[in-house]
């Protein structure tokens, strides 16, 4: 959406469209949602079975049984029972990284994640009876979306950890607080009354023979309250962890703010062991935003393969990279300290797009 940055009118048509409706009991969604005409989607809308991956035979067939009879569906398709393919999904389209534009000309340089995400929702009592404090540990797990990340068998994804076995390597203070403050992209749960986090504690910590000191006799199903929530938290990835849809899986974009049009769009990142298989360059998922210069590049780190690229501002061609010694998932920065510019980087990496962990800041300049 591009809006007059005085006076908030649009500067292209938005159109009320339809999009589809829920389908979960007694959830109402609109039946419309805002698009806008200009400038078109920099990141796929919409998923049909003849887009998900065909990087190999037996990628296809995970992709395809993974899904399951889930609905492929279009942005704004709302989560089910039956699986929704969501698309661009939280770990795709632009990430917080955010863009870069360039005042002089009015274009906009932007990263995208091609990497759906699968939602299926499941029913679940929300204030239950149970007679042990680790059967209330497990709903109090369910109610407050824990499962949505680390899965309901506790044994996490590909991009949260597992907490099975978790008294071998932690102890229940130290969950206590974490659950309390939160801690990277665990979230804090400071209003979790006592009562409550004795049982989630008894959950996590298997202590499976704890009576629950509020159990009371059981009430009638009638009188029990439901809710639906995310069953898992699954970012749609094959057996070897590459996103189930076709190439390009990552890209960088320029967008003609004026004139509501993308200028160019090239892929950005590569896995190496798909190179030497034959594969063109597919990009990977990326982490962190772009900077432009009046020079005329366009610095990103972000991607899977920790390169630091610069790219040509007009024409999208690569001039330059480097190999960073962790991934680059930070917005570069770019100063003047006596008259030489330079740009630098944090390439902290660790693993949230799969590269190596580093504790290092990257700085470049030209040779004087």
């Amino acid at each position: 959406f591009v809006f007059n940055r005085e006076t908030g009118e649009p500067l292209f048509p938005i159109e009320e469209r339809p999009v589809p409706a829920s389908t979960l009991p007694g959830e109402q969604t609109s039946p419309t949602q805002p698009f806008p005409v200009k400038p078109p989607p920099f990141s796929r809308h919409r998923l049909t079975e003849d887009e998900l991956t065909d990087i190999s035979p037996e990628s296809r067939k995970f992709i395809m049984d993974k899904i399951n009879g889930a609905r492929l569906g279009s942005i704004y398709a709302p989560p089910s029972a039956e699986g929704t393919l969501q698309v661009p999904g939280t770990r795709g389209g632009a990430e917080w990284g955010g863009a870069a534009v360039d005042p002089r000309t009015g274009i906009l340089y932007v990263n995208a994640n091609e990497v759906p995400l699968l939602l299926r929702m499941k029913e679940i009592e929300v204030e239950g009876q149970e007679e042990f404090l680790a059967s209330a540990g497990k709903r109090i797990y369910n109610v407050n979306a824990c499962s949505s990340c680390h899965g309901a068998d506790l044994k996490g994804n590909n991009i949260f950890p597992s907490l099975t076995g978790l008294s071998k390597r932690r102890n229940e203070n130290e969950i206590a607080a974490l659950l309390k403050t939160g801690k990277g992209q665990m979230p804090a749960f400071p209003n979790i009354s006592n009562e409550d986090l004795d049982a989630l504690l008894a959950f996590l910590f298997e202590k499976k023979d704890l009576k629950n000191p509020r159990f009371t006799a059981v009430k009638n199903s009638a009188e029990r309250e439901y809710r639906f929530i995310d069953d898992v938290w699954n970012v749609l990835f094959d057996q070897n962890g590459y996103p189930g849809v076709k190439p390009p899986w990552g890209t960088l974009n320029a967008i003609d703010l004026n004139k509501g049009e993308i200028v160019w769009r090239v892929t950005l990142g590569m896995y190496p062991e798909l190179i030497e298989k034959g594969l063109p360059p597919t990009g990977t998922q990326n982490l962190g935003g772009p900077a432009v210069t009046a020079g005329g590049l366009v610095f990103i780190g972000a991607t899977r393969d920790k390169k630091f690229r610069a790219f040509d501002k007009d024409t999208g061609a690569i001039l330059w990279e480097y190999d960073l010694p962790g991934g680059g998932n930070a917005t570069p920065s770019v100063y003047e300290v006596n008259g030489r510019q330079y740009v630098v980087v944090a390439a902290g990496g660790g693993g949230r797009v799969g590269s190596p962990t580093s504790d290092a800041y990257v700085a470049f300049t030209l040779k004087e």
